[in-house]
């Protein structure tokens, strides 16, 4: 070696990262981890944890439980009166109540199923990447 050339050297505990002394298992599980980090973030979907979509979801219920309260407070009121003007008012009041209700009910649902189907797409995702890894080996190993 010359007196120019250095010497390569270890690269430090800290400078190596944390889980640099974790067996080989656990270091190729944190690798396919980041991978699988990295790779829903080149899918651009949304962060939960941001708080529009659990806006919408408060919402959804709350249209969902006012709208049907409307509606059967709108149903009893128009069966309590011989008034045709405040039958014909809280009819009018009663199908807001529902349309409310309806719109709650998608809202809500939207937004749960959203919650539930990202983390099955997740779920799909890290099952075949595992089933991936897996055949390779047996591949390697022939």
């Amino acid at each position: 070696m010359s007196p120019t050339e250095t010497r390569p050297t270890e690269p430090s505990r800290e400078e190596r990262g944390p889980g640099a002394d974790a067996p080989e298992e656990a270091r190729g599980a944190q690798t396919r981890a980041d991978r699988f980090v990295r790779e829903l973030a080149e899918l651009k979907i949304p962060d939960p944890a941001a708080g529009r979509p659990g806006l919408w979801l408060r919402l959804g219920a709350v249209l969902m439980v006012a709208g049907g309260a409307l509606a059967v407070t709108a149903y009893l009121v128009s069966h309590g009166t011989r008034d045709p003007l405040l039958q014909r008012d809280a009819i009018t009041l009663g199908l807001g109540g529902v349309t409310a209700a309806v719109a709650g009910s998608a809202l809500f649902l939207r937004y749960s199923l959203t919650g539930f189907l990202r983390f099955w797409m997740a779920r799909q995702s890290y099952d075949i990447a595992q089933l991936t890894d897996r055949l390779l080996e047996k591949e390697v190993r022939k």
